[in-house]
């Protein structure tokens, strides 16, 4: 019996063992004689104070009776009852065998006699009229209890509607069936497509495969193959592997870091041995998913769950829910680990089984499995593996992110909560002068190294993602090169495709413009070292309307002595990009993208990537006309072209520019908010959309006035002070 240490006991009959269970409802109807052959039925064992008779989850075949002591019966952090002697529990084990729905804990020293089903099955051969009288008295109880429950239900649930309907249609697969009103989403949907079904889309919003269908609706599953996918088994993942944590090293500061395209960072804080705390956290996993422990959705009353976030020390949550409009929360649950609950999440541990934990620099990886990397694009004929380059160079851990989560610190702001609570206090504005201070003393740092190093470094390439705020970042970095006296020639790797049928093409057949092949290097190869040896060259210009290369076509450009070339272009920490024309020394290399993001609590993480597709649809339908809903579906391919061309070559950066603003999210909600609800909710886009609504209502909304011309954010709000 799992969680239980029995202590040395003389285990014999003791007469008031008989006036004990005669105490019991279920006991009370038989007579003395009776009572002494069900007493003989059972086996006793006796508890210290402290000890798990057994726990939510755990497979279970006996019921109990309380001889002596006292304990208490929880359901995840909700005390249900307490039990002391002439009680009884466990009885549904005995009924179904199905795992503990809660678990029970000695308050006191306890002496039990429990029943178990092969002891049961005896009396029932042996002396069948006690266990007629037992098991009539057993089902009367549960009836009694389903009635109590059921008026309690009806109690919480008078003020709200009920439903009109005992019958709803679902349109799934292209075909409209009749449901039972409350049919769960997963029973409708296959296991496997062409992924693992992990969720379902329910009208087009993410849902979990628990979820009661109580209108007409459309269903369709939703699985590994796509990012929403993946991102309900991350959220499942690492609810557990909290979970983990608290049941192995309740002491230990384990919160999760940044999403990853198929895992997740896991940041252990303090001190702690990240092997031997992996290793039992892994063994604890196992536990879980064996078990099959249920993921839980659960709703709260909001100051209820505010005072419960509060005592428990999850103050990120607790700090964020004041600023809520609703009177509820949804809070997820796995054991006895709560977290805000965010998205859906998978129902149960087993499908976890894939799983599996991984070592990294600032605690671990939770790793999704080989079923949500099989999805990974292909480079080099090899499936890309973002774990595999996390772990050997962490793409948010540079001097730049760490020094900026310190000065957030600083000022009190560690959480989307925190950082609320600063714009409702009016005292934003000078948040936003740090933050844009800070940028500007990081960009006058890298200008400063590259100007010591002038007698070596001829050519600066700039790198970074989509909406990475590369072009304002180049904008600054020339303003304070030409402080420490350089000039520097900007070239842009834009001009240098070739022309669009010569363009090679992805797996799928689709035109690949983000492949280094997708560049005509060389063109680009000869026009840089005619610049370099002081020729002035007329270099190319790309027409993007035509798919057109036009070699000599671009401005004319000349390298005096002591400027420097200065390439911007996704490919630019490549060696391959710039291949002999320049030795490597002589070559600075900068990436830039957004590494610092606020957590929500210790579950949930605002995801770098997120802030960047925000940044893209307010920029792309703010200035160039283009819907949200043509963004998102367009960004997938953009990611995957990040994964392969990309993040693989991020060692190589000579310096890596945190383009993250603290406050950008309050500031861009005010436009993403209204270009959101221009998706159509029957548009293959309204999922993504309807989830970043959700996650942007957790920032309180501030106006961009005290944001600077000058500011990385002014790139994708408009206003700048520099010419696009």
């Amino acid at each position: 019996m799992s969680g239980m240490t029995p202590i040395p006991m003389a285990y014999g009959k003791r007469p008031d063992d008989l006036e004990v269970l005669a105490k019991s409802a279920l006991l009370s109807r038989l007579s003395p004689r009776e009572l002494g052959t069900f007493l003989d039925t059972l086996d006793q064992v006796a508890l210290p104070a402290g000890t798990a008779v057994f726990r939510e989850g755990e497979e279970g075949e006996y019921m109990y009776f309380v001889l002596e002591g006292r304990a208490h019966i929880r359901r995840g952090q909700l005390e249900l009852r307490p039990v002391g002697p002439g009680d009884h529990f466990g009885e549904l084990a005995l009924i179904s065998g199905k795992p503990r729905a809660a678990t029970v804990e000695a308050h006191t020293v306890m002496r039990l006699a429990r029943l178990s089903r092969g002891s049961y099955r005896s009396l029932h051969a042996n002396h069948p009229k006690v266990a007629l009288a037992f098991v009539e008295a057993l089902a009367a109880a549960v009836g009694d209890a389903l009635i109590a429950m059921t008026d309690g239900v009806g109690l919480l649930v008078r003020q709200r509607s009920m439903p009109r309907r005992t019958q709803v249609k679902v349109r799934r697969d292209g075909e409209s069936v009749e449901v039972g009103t409350g049919t769960l989403t997963g029973t409708m949907l296959p296991r496997s497509t062409d992924g693992v079904v992990v969720g379902a889309t329910l009208d087009m919003k993410a849902v979990s495969l628990d979820t009661a269908i109580v209108s007409d609706a459309s269903l369709a599953p939703l699985t590994l193959a796509t990012a929403e996918g993946r991102a309900v088994l991350r959220r499942g993942a690492a609810l557990a592997v909290l979970e983990a944590a608290r049941r192995t090293h309740a002491s230990a500061r384990v919160r999760m870091g940044p999403p990853l395209e198929t895992g997740q960072v896991v940041l252990v804080e303090g001190e702690a041995d990240l092997e031997a705390l992996r290793v039992a956290m892994t063994s604890e996993l196992k536990t879980l998913v064996r078990t099959r422990v249920p993921l839980v959705d659960e709703i709260w009353a909001l100051d209820e769950a505010t005072a419960f976030l509060s005592e428990s020390g999850w103050t990120d949550a607790a700090a964020l829910l004041p600023s809520r409009r609703g009177a509820t929360v949804t809070l997820v649950r796995c054991g006895e680990t709560f977290a805000l609950g965010m998205g859906p999440v998978v129902p149960t541990a087993e499908l976890l089984g894939e799983v599996s934990l991984l070592p990294h620099p600032r605690g671990m990886l939770v790793s999704l499995g080989p079923s949500a990397a099989a999805f990974m694009p292909a480079l080099g004929g090899a499936v890309v593996d973002p774990l595999a380059t996390e772990a050997a160079h962490p793409r948010h851990e540079s001097p730049m992110a760490v020094e900026q989560r310190r000065w957030a610190r600083t000022m009190g702001v560690s959480a989307v909560g925190s950082f609320g609570q600063y714009c409702v206090a009016g005292q934003v504005a000078d948040l936003i002068r740090v933050a844009e201070g800070f940028h500007e003393k990081w960009i006058g740092r890298i200008a400063d190294e590259i100007a010591t190093r002038r007698d070596q470094i001829r050519a600066i390439v700039i790198a970074g993602p989509s909406a990475s705020g590369k072009t304002t970042f180049i904008k600054r970095l020339t303003v304070q090169l030409v402080v420490n006296g350089v000039r520097p020639e900007n070239v842009s790797l834009d001009d240098y495709y070739v022309d669009r049928e010569r363009t090679v093409r992805d797996e799928k057949g689709e035109y690949d413009f983000e492949a280094l092949e997708a560049i005509d290097l060389p063109l680009l190869h000869a026009d840089v070292a005619r610049l370099l040896t002081g020729e002035t060259v007329r270099t190319a210009r790309y027409d993007f309307i035509e798919g057109k290369s036009h070699p000599g076509g671009g401005k004319a450009r000349t390298l005096a002595r002591g400027d420097m070339l200065l390439l911007e272009g996704i490919h630019g920490l490549n060696p391959a990009l710039l291949g002999d024309t320049l030795p490597p020394e002589s070559v600075f290399r900068v990436f830039v993208h957004p590494a610092t993001t606020l957590p929500f609590d210790h579950l949930n993480v605002l995801a770098p990537e997120d802030v960047r597709l925000l940044r893209r649809l307010v920029r792309d339908r703010h200035h160039r006309n283009y819907t949200a809903a043509d963004t998102i579906l367009r960004w997938p391919s953009v990611r995957s072209g990040e994964l392969r061309h990309i993040y693989p070559w991020l060692p190589h950066a000579d310096a890596v520019f945190d383009s993250s603003l603290v406050y950008e999210l309050s500031v861009l909600k005010i436009y993403a908010e209204r270009y959101l609800l221009e998706v159509p909710s029957s548009h293959a886009a309204y999922t993504t959309a309807h989830r970043l609504r959700e996650l942007i209502d957790q920032f309180v909304a501030i106006r961009g006035d005290h944001v600077p011309p000058t500011s990385v954010l002014r790139e994708f709000i408009g206003e700048s002070g520099f010419e696009y």
